[in-house]
């Protein structure tokens, strides 16, 4: 193992800078979700052609060379609707922005596989360059009920993701649950409008919407174990037209978050009590609609513990504590006789930004061999534990 992981790594060092160069063309020509065909012909120019996988997505085998359960790396396709300010030369001016990563993921994704084909790897390797991670339906999961990961001995997946919440150096990979389930959930609520002057003829939706922002904050610090925790967060309202109209209607759109699975029927009983509730106090009814998204993202724990030890002998130091209340189709390949592993990736001072999804957010170019390490560690985990996982993460 010692002299693949070796002349691996000294593999992927001379692939990184082309990796570089195509992060650049990738960070520059972003597409949306659903459409990102065009990102995906320039990778697998980089990888091989592969397989079309949910609609806009490919999957390609990158080596073989034994029979046995093969291991996958997956990287996202899609941008964001964010209109970039990095100042780069290289920035995208088209109103879309890899403000999230994908751009170094898919990037660091190319280096690791093009190296993996100049050695010879105990597990069969594919890559993933997976649609839709930003929105639903979502690409992960059309993935999975499609059945492929089973045709093809996929039984382990591994994800790296850029996070500036870690700091530089050091890469997460954590057992358990690692990022929330979402829901996302509308409220259109519905009153009786009319002059501003008047308001006791009047059901005011606005001013039942403006408690209900409120009220939904109890879902998190009265129904929900602190220990564990939930967010519930309104992004949107809308209400009215002018100033001295009180609107028939008002409505808003968030998402419920949970770390824990066994908390969500509960937590999404309690948005359907506090809406409807809310409403009535307020003389007004309520349409509640729940757009199931992603579940709990969960890390096996014999892999994250196999992938640590990897990823300090690679130079990294590995962080057992680190989870977030964001949310990663990733979670979809994480059971069913899959084994799922997201490793989160350091980038402290590097980042442009204090947080993901920025329109200043650009991670550094090193951060593509960060990443490229680190996937490069959760591939390591799997085949070393190939048929004792417990055993392997002390014997190798």
């Amino acid at each position: 193992m010692n002299d693949l992981v070796d002349a691996w790594r000294a593999a992927l060092a001379e692939e990184l800078p082309a990796a570089v160069e195509l992060r650049h063309r990738i960070h520059a020509d972003p597409r949306a979700s659903g459409d990102e065909d065009d990102t995906a012909r320039i990778v697998a120019a980089a990888l091989g052609e592969g397989e079309r996988v949910a609609k806009t997505g490919r999957l390609i085998e990158i080596a073989a060379p034994h029979p046995g359960p093969a291991v996958a790396l997956r990287a996202e396709l899609d941008a964001l609707p964010v209109a970039e300010r990095t100042g780069v030369e290289w920035a995208a001016k088209t109103g879309l922005m890899h403000a999230c990563g994908h751009d170094v993921h898919l990037a660091a994704l190319t280096a690791v596989c093009r190296a993996a084909r100049r050695v010879e790897l105990p597990r069969p390797l594919y890559a993933i360059l997976q649609p839709r991670e930003e929105m639903s339906p979502s690409g992960a999961l059309d993935l999975v009920e499609s059945g492929i990961l089973e045709e093809r001995g996929i039984d382990t997946v591994i994800g790296a993701h850029v996070q500036p919440r870690l700091p530089y150096g050091v890469v997460s990979a954590a057992p358990g649950p690692v990022n929330a389930s979402t829901d996302e959930f509308e409220v259109v609520l519905h009153g009786q409008g009319g002059h501003a002057g008047y308001p006791h003829l009047l059901r005011d939706p606005v001013l039942a919407l403006s408690q209900l922002v409120v009220s939904l904050q109890q879902i998190a610090s009265r129904r929900i174990d602190p220990m564990h925790g939930a967010v519930c967060t309104i992004g949107r309202l809308s209400a009215g037209t002018a100033a001295n109209v009180v609107p028939n209607t008002a409505s808003a759109f968030g998402s419920l978050r949970l770390m824990r699975a066994s908390d969500r029927e509960r937590a999404l009983e309690a948005l359907d009590e506090v809406v409807h509730a809310t409403a009535r106090a307020y003389g007004c009814t309520a349409d509640l609609r729940i757009s199931p998204c992603e579940p709990v993202l969960v890390n096996d724990p014999a892999l994250a513990a196999a992938a640590r030890v990897w990823l300090e002998r690679g130079g990294a130091d590995a962080d057992v504590d680190f989870r977030s209340f964001g949310a990663d189709d990733f979670a979809h390949y994480c059971g069913d006789g899959v084994r799922g592993l997201m490793l989160f990736v350091g980038l402290g001072e590097t980042a442009g930004a204090p947080s993901l999804h920025g329109e200043t957010f650009l991670p550094e170019d090193a951060a593509v061999g960060q990443v490229a390490g680190a996937l490069l560690a959760g591939y390591l985990a799997a085949a070393s534990d190939l048929e004792y996982p417990e055993a392997a993460v002390t014997g190798l």
